[in-house]
Parts: structure tokens; sequence; C-alpha cells
């Protein structure tokens, strides 16, 4: 069977990857620029797509402005703990889930996968008067906690896949030799599913990261709060601060990508090995 693609379609898929490639770089490009346009030219017209001075204004503004340093801060430590708290409770639920079997593993599976239909501000009232009883609104920890128990399903179920990936035979070979099931499970099996674990993490930690409707409900100070209330505090009701905004965008972004660059290779191996069963 000849499968060659013709010089006609291969135009066409080259064209329409092109087309989608402009269309998601361009917003990007587009924040990044007008961060190093002076205030006059931001609304310059006609537009300008390339500045002819570039200034750095708008980011020693963001710092003098507010107090972003503090805010990166904090976003970099719930994000770090709650995504790293989440991988580890869901590597180990994931296990369970994977290799043993009892009366309730349906009902459990279910209710992980039914948790991510639910839209996360339908409960921001409930869960307002909850932190409050527990005294952890505007309080780091109680935001971690939150954070926490948001990951958990879905990286449950992402990792409970990997985890079937994997022979049982690794596990008993090594119990075998002397392993308890907790020795074989660190010793063995993490090592192996290496990749899963990288990626759980870093879809844990991007979701943290980028959280917004949460962080605005529990923190209220300008001491805890996370870089994207933080950006949310550059809208007022009169004006949006887009050269200060567009600055704190890509200094938001940056993180992000440097984890993705750095991490590339075991997110796709992650994702792949846990998204089909062998």
């Amino acid at each position: 069977m000849n499968t060659k693609e013709s010089p006609a379609g291969k135009a066409v898929r080259i064209g329409f990857l092109t087309l989608w490639l402009i269309f998601t770089v361009f917003p990007l490009y587009w924040i990044a620029i007008t961060s190093f346009k002076p205030a006059g030219a931001i609304f310059s017209i006609p537009l300008a797509y390339w500045p002819e001075d570039f200034s750095l204004e708008n980011y020693a503004g963001l710092f003098d402005k507010s107090q972003f340093g503090l805010y990166l801060t904090n976003s970099l430590i719930v994000a770090t703990v709650a995504g790293t708290v989440a991988t580890v409770i869901s590597m180990l639920s994931a296990y369970v889930l994977a290799r043993f079997e009892f009366r309730s593993k349906t009902a459990l599976l279910m209710a992980a996968l039914v948790t991510q239909m639910i839209p996360a501000f339908i409960a921001l009232g409930p869960l307002y008067l909850l932190m409050t009883d527990l005294q952890l609104v505007d309080n780091r920890f109680g935001l971690i906690l939150v954070y926490v128990a948001v990951c958990i399903p879905f990286c449950t179920v992402m990792l409970r896949g990997f985890f079937e990936n994997i022979p049982d035979t690794l596990e008993e070979a090594a119990m075998i030799d002397g392993c308890s099931r907790f020795g074989a499970l660190f010793r063995v099996l993490l090592p192996v599913m290496k990749p899963g674990i990288i990626a759980a993490f870093i879809f844990n930690f991007v979701n943290c990261w980028n959280e917004l409707f949460l962080s605005v409900t529990l923190m209220n100070s300008d001491a805890n709060k996370t870089v994207p209330t933080a950006l949310n505090g550059f809208i007022s009701s009169f004006n949006i601060d887009w050269g200060s905004m567009s600055a704190a965008a890509v200094l938001t972004i940056l993180p992000t990508m440097v984890l993705f660059a750095i991490a590339s290779r075991h997110i796709v191996q992650g994702l792949t090995a846990g998204a089909v069963k062998g």
C-alpha cells in the first residue's frame, strides 16, 4: 500500500501547521514585546510590532510599585511543596489501586474521575467557611493543603496507569530477594517509573503555579499573595496597567517554560507510558 503523501497534501499540512504556530505563539510574542515598550508606546498608532526603543521601565516599575519578588517567592514555595506532597500521596494511592483488589476500588476510581468534572469555583463558598473554621484563611499552609487535595485525584489516576504497565514480576523478584513491599516499591518500581513521577510533579506544579480562584479567595494580605493574585491586581475598575501586567506575565511564564524545557523528555515518556496499558 502506497502511503506516500502528495505534494498538495504536504503543502496543506505545512500551511495549516504554520498558521496554527502563528496563532499559538503570537499572543506570547505580543506580551513579551509589550513588556519592553515604554508607557507611551504601548498604545501608539499604528501599532509597533517591534519597539523602536527597548525599555526595562516596566520591569523596574513592577518591583517598585508592588512586592512582586515576594509574590514570586510565595508561588514558588506553595507550588513546590503542594506539588511534591500531592505527587508522593498520589504515588502511594496509585500503587494501592494498581496492585490490590478491594471492595471499594471501583468507587474510589469513579470518585477521583468525577471530581475532575466539577468546576472549582462551585466549592469556593463552603471551602472558605471550612478554612475559616480551621483558621487557615490567609495562610500559605492552608493554600498548600487545598492544592494538595485538588491535585491528588487526577494525579492518582495518571500514576495508576503507569504502575499497571510495570510487570508484577519485578516486584515479586525483589520481595523474593528479601525486600519488603515498601522496599520493592522504593528500590525497584520508583526508579523504573521516574518519568511518570516527574510528569506528575510538573502537572501538579503548573496547576498550583497558575491557579487563581482559590488563591484570590483564601489569600487577603500582600504578604501571602501568589503571582496569579498579583496579576489580577493590575486590573482596576477604570484602568489596566498593561506594561506592568505584561512584564509580570513574562516573569510568571518563564519558570514553567524552563521546567518544561529541562524535563520535556521525561514528560513525554511519563505521559505516553501511563496512557496505554501494556
